[in-house]
């Protein structure tokens, strides 16, 4: 009789069609992603004279710059590093290769382990909008690089459910 710490490991699969489809998908939110962190996100206006555009990754650089190390660490690793991280774990799980080598479930630990950060990132930005918002003579003015970078936000998230979903399928 097999108890669950004897049972021997399902094998977990997606069918090659619907990876290539969601390859694609995932294909747009890392185009996305891209142009998201480096294009213009906001501009703040303070005294009507004094204006300040800003993407992710100037932000980030900036932060860097002023000697802000531990925040520079936190908004690139929750903003850059773990979504690129997310993106690349994707890839993998969608791949033949972790199909055919069994790696599929390690990689489905990791995007569990993973989904615990998997918004911080949208919240560092939502944080710091709330935060400029807050002053009494600063204005903001969001770009098309916020809406890029939600954009990919929602489709890695939209991959990554319809990946656990079909995998959590196929093991039951």
């Amino acid at each position: 009789m097999n108890t669950p710490e004897t049972q021997p490991e399902v094998p977990v699969f997606i069918s090659q069609s619907i990876a290539r489809k969601l390859r694609w998908v995932l294909l747009a939110a890392t185009i996305l992603f891209i142009i998201g962190i480096v294009a213009p996100m906001m501009t703040i206006s303070q005294f009507v004279l004094v204006q300040n555009s800003f993407s992710v990754l100037s932000g980030v650089m900036e932060l860097l710059g002023n000697g802000q190390f531990l925040l520079f660490l936190v908004v690139a690793g929750f903003s850059i590093l773990l979504p690129i991280l997310k993106i690349g774990v994707l890839f993998a799980l969608m791949s033949r290769r972790a199909q055919q080598s069994g790696k599929l479930s390690r990689y489905l630990h990791l995007m569990h382990e993973y989904g615990r950060w998997a918004m911080l990132d949208v919240m560092v930005v939502a944080i710091l909008i709330v935060a400029v918002k807050l002053g009494a003579i600063v204005s903001v003015e969001i770009h098309y690089g916020l809406y890029l970078f939600g954009a990919s936000v929602l489709l890695i998230m939209l991959v990554t459910r319809r990946v656990v979903h079909l995998t959590d399928h196929n093991n039951t």
